[in-house]
């Protein structure tokens, strides 16, 4: 054998001996890969939390990524807080309320299509007509569920927060009383206390409005009780014409409380309705 076949032959063993070595590596190194795979998938099944705290780990580098890349921080639950629902996805009544409502206090559909949900289903549990609760928020606030009025009522019913902050507990506190949910509730239980102290709609609209003791509550339970006729004509289907609500004073009254002892309110002044403190 010459000295040229020998360099050869020794090249091609070593060759074959590099790429035996490397192939075994390689087999070795996807193996190891799918045993700490297979490891790692056994854990996130066994640790719950550990899966979660991955989860949340890549989820936050992810909105960092996007705040570096677009300059906003992204909040996927934004929809689930908010207060909306498609009026096409309510029963026929709720959905011709909903319209309505929504075209004269020019409020959004979808807000008030939640709205007109909440009062059915409340109503439905207390027993009080769900157009009589619409109609006292449309008095009230006209669906603004930030409204505050001098003496401190507020949101879509304008409940006195300080009286009624017990009502808001179960809620997380008195801040509920901005939430539009949590406000209707509260409002409805104090509505359902005023009508069950005074013994019919009319007296408790009266005492709702703080005007329990006085000769007069300066026409409010029949300016609710003119918009709860027209709502009850739009669910049951009977045409009505829209028309713009003029400003009331009704936003700045001050809500009673539910015990059954009413004390002498001071004369209300012209313009203002009554400020009743019960219990």
């Amino acid at each position: 054998m010459t000295a040229s076949n020998t360099v050869s032959s020794s090249l091609r063993q070593a060759l074959a001996t590099l790429t035996k070595g490397l192939f075994q590596i390689t087999h070795n190194g996807f193996a190891l890969i799918g045993l700490a795979v297979l490891f790692a998938v056994m854990a996130l099944v066994a640790r719950p939390e550990l899966r979660q705290i991955g989860e949340s780990t890549l989820f936050s580098w992810l909105q960092q990524r996007q705040h570096e890349v677009t300059g906003m921080v992204s909040d996927p639950v934004a929809s689930e807080r908010a207060t909306a629902t498609d009026p096409k996805e309510l029963p026929k009544q709720q959905a011709a309320v909903a319209y309505w409502l929504s075209k004269k206090y020019r409020v959004a559909p979808e807000p008030i299509g939640a709205l007109v949900a909440e009062a059915y289903s409340v109503g439905a549990q207390v027993k009080i007509e769900p157009t009589l609760i619409l109609a006292v928020m449309a008095i009230e606030s006209r669906f603004n569920p930030f409204a505050q009025s001098h003496v401190g009522a507020q949101g879509l019913m304008q409940v006195m927060t300080k009286i009624h902050s017990d009502k808001y507990q179960s809620f997380g506190g008195q801040f509920a009383a901005f939430d539009p949910l949590a406000n209707l509730r509260v409002g409805v239980k104090v509505l359902k206390d005023c009508i069950r102290m005074a013994g019919s709609v009319e007296g408790g609209l009266k005492y709702y409005v703080g005007a329990a003791n006085l000769e007069t509550d300066g026409g409010y339970a029949a300016k609710v009780m003119a918009e709860y006729a027209r709502l009850q004509q739009v669910a049951d289907g009977r045409p009505i014409r829209t028309l713009t609500p003029q400003v009331t004073p009704e936003a700045t009254v001050t809500k009673v409380v539910d015990t059954p002892t009413v004390p002498q309110a001071a004369p209300s002044t012209p313009g203002n309705t009554a400020t009743v403190a019960m219990g």
